[in-house]
C-alpha cells in the first residue's frame, strides 16, 4: 500500500504545480436539474491521481465542494460535501489519496457571497424588522448586506448584480469568525490551501485577519487569492495572502500570438519580474472562467503558451483537460461556462487517444521545471523582441550562470513555435 507522504516531504505551496479540477464538471454531477440524489462522485479523482503525477503536477487544487444550489458558487452549507459529490468520508479518501501521492490539496473557498437560498439568509429576511423602530428582528441580520429601508421591503446586496448571490458584510466581526470556523474545519480535515474566491471584491484587512488567525494554527496553510485587475504586489501585502492569480500574463500569453505582436508579452514579463520582487504569481494558461488555450490559439500554440509559464517565476497550474489539448469557449450569457467545465471519463484509461501526444509534450515541459525548482524564482531578461520573435533567458535568481533560453516565433499562417535551450545550447523542448 502507498504510504502517506509528510507535509515536510511534500512540495511547499508556491513551488508546486497545480492540477486544476472543477469538480462538480469534472465528475459529471448535474448542475441545474435540481437532481440532489447523494452520489459519491468525489472518490472518481482518486482514479486520476496517478495520471496528474505522471503528467508531473505535485498538488490538486480543486473548484468548489461545498453543498451548493447549482454551479458551486452559491454555496448552501461550508460544512458539508455537496451530495453531488458525496459525503465528507469521500473528501478525507481524496486527500488521503493525494497525500499519498505526494500531493497538496487546495480547496476553493467562496467567502464573498452565498446562494440567494443559503438557510441562514432567508431566516433573516424572514424575520423582517421591528415594524416601529425598523430594526431586524434577527440577530444574524448583520452578518449579510441588506437594504432594510428599500421600497417592498429588505433588499438583499447582489454579488456582481446576480439576484442568486448575496453578499457578506465583511465589517462585522462575526464575518470573520466564521470564515475562520470553516477554514479551519476543513484544514484539520488535513488540507493544504485555499483559493479565495472573488477576493478582489472583500477588503484585504479582512483576508488579513483571518489568514493570520488560521495560519496561528495551521501555518503551512498556503492562501492563493483570485484577482484579475489592479495592484497585486499591494494586495498580497495587505491582505496576507501568498500570491494572487496572474491574469495579466494570462492575457498576454494568448494575444501577443493572436495579434502578431510580442511587444505586449514583453511588456508583461517585465512588470512579472517586479512581482517576483515581493511574492511568486500564481500563473495559469487557463482555468475554470476562461475559454480554453486551444480554442483561443490551437493546439500546437497552446502548447507554446504552456511553454513560456513552465519557464518563468510563477506557481503555475494546468486547468484539467488542457493536457489533453480539450477545446471550449466561455460564452457571455447565462450558463455560458458550461463548455470550459465538461466531465472526465471514469479513469483515464477511458481518454480518447488524440490529446496523448499534447499530454506527452506538456509533461516534458512540467518535469523540465520539476529538475529546475530554481524557475520558480527565476529572473527573466529580454534578448530579443519583434512582433513575430522573441528570446528571453529566464536564471536562477542567485545565480546567472544557471538558466535556460526560451525563443518563440509566430510563422505566417498565425501558429506559434518555441525552442528551450540549456545553458549549453542544448535542445530540452521543441514545438
Amino acid at each position: 500500500m502507498t504510504q502517506s507522504v509528510s507535509p515536510s516531504d511534500r512540495t511547499p505551496g508556491a513551488d508546486s504545480i497545480w492540477w486544476h479540477v472543477y469538480p462538480l464538471g469534472a465528475c459529471g454531477a448535474p448542475i441545474r436539474d435540481g437532481d440532489r440524489t447523494q452520489v459519491p462522485r468525489l472518490r472518481m479523482l482518486i482514479n486520476w491521481l496517478d495520471y496528474a503525477a505522471e503528467l508531473g503536477t505535485t498538488g490538486l487544487l480543486l473548484g468548489p465542494i461545498f453543498d451548493s444550489a447549482t454551479h458551486g458558487y452559491d454555496t448552501l452549507d461550508y460544512f458539508r460535501i455537496d451530495p453531488r459529490l458525496g459525503r465528507v468520508e469521500d473528501f478525507d479518501a481524496l486527500v488521503e489519496a493525494c497525500h499519498a501521492h505526494g500531493m497538496n490539496i487546495m480547496l476553493d473557498g467562496v467567502f464573498s457571497h452565498v446562494s440567494d437560498q443559503y438557510q441562514p439568509l432567508r431566516a433573516v429576511l424572514e424575520a423582517g424588522k421591528d415594524p416601529v423602530s425598523g430594526t431586524p428582528n434577527s440577530p444574524d441580520a448583520p452578518l449579510f448586506h441588506i437594504d432594510w429601508e428599500s421600497d417592498g421591503g429588505p433588499y438583499p446586496w447582489f454579488f456582481e448584480g446576480n439576484p442568486d448571490l448575496v453578499r457578506f458584510d465583511h465589517t462585522n466581526a462575526r464575518v470573520k469568525d466564521f470564515v475562520q470556523q470553516v477554514m479551519e474545519y476543513w484544514c484539520a480535515r488535513g488540507i493544504d490551501g485555499w483559493r479565495l474566491d472573488a477576493a478582489y471584491s472583500v477588503p484585504t484587512e479582512f483576508w488579513a485577519d483571518v489568514c493570520d488567525r488560521v495560519r496561528a494554527s495551521y501555518p503551512d496553510t498556503f492562501f492563493l487569492g483570485e484577482v484579475i485587475h489592479g495592484d497585486y504586489p499591494a494586495f498580497v501585502r495587505d491582505a496576507h495572502v501568498d500570491t494572487v492569480t496572474q491574469y495579466e500574463l494570462w492575457k498576454a500569453m494568448w494575444s501577443s500570438i493572436t495579434d502578431k505582436n510580442f511587444f505586449e508579452l514583453d511588456w508583461t514579463l517585465k512588470r512579472h519580474g517586479k512581482f517576483l520582487e515581493t511574492f511568486v504569481p500564481q500563473t495559469f494558461v487557463g482555468n475554470h472562467d476562461t475559454t480554453r488555450i486551444s480554442s483561443l490559439l490551437g493546439t500546437d500554440s497552446g502548447l507554446v503558451a504552456q511553454a513560456i509559464i513552465m519557464t518563468l517565476g510563477g506557481t503555475p497550474s494546468i486547468y484539467y483537460g488542457d493536457e489533453q489539448g480539450f477545446t471550449g469557449v466561455k460564452e457571455d450569457r447565462q450558463f455560458g461556462d458550461d463548455a470550459v467545465r465538461p466531465p472526465l471519463p471514469a479513469s483515464p484509461g477511458e481518454l480518447l487517444g488524440f490529446g496523448h501526444a499534447t499530454y506527452e509534450a506538456l509533461s516534458s515541459l512540467v518535469w523540465l521545471r520539476r529538475k529546475r525548482p530554481w524557475l520558480t524564482r527565476a529572473l527573466t531578461t529580454t534578448v530579443a523582441v519583434a512582433n513575430t520573435s522573441y528570446s528571453y533567458r529566464s536564471c536562477a535568481p542567485d545565480d546567472d550562470s544557471t538558466f535556460v533560453d526560451v525563443q518563440l516565433s509566430i510563422d505566417e499562417a498565425g501558429t506559434a513555435h518555441a525552442l528551450i535551450l540549456d545553458e549549453a545550447g542544448h535542445t530540452l523542448w521543441q514545438k
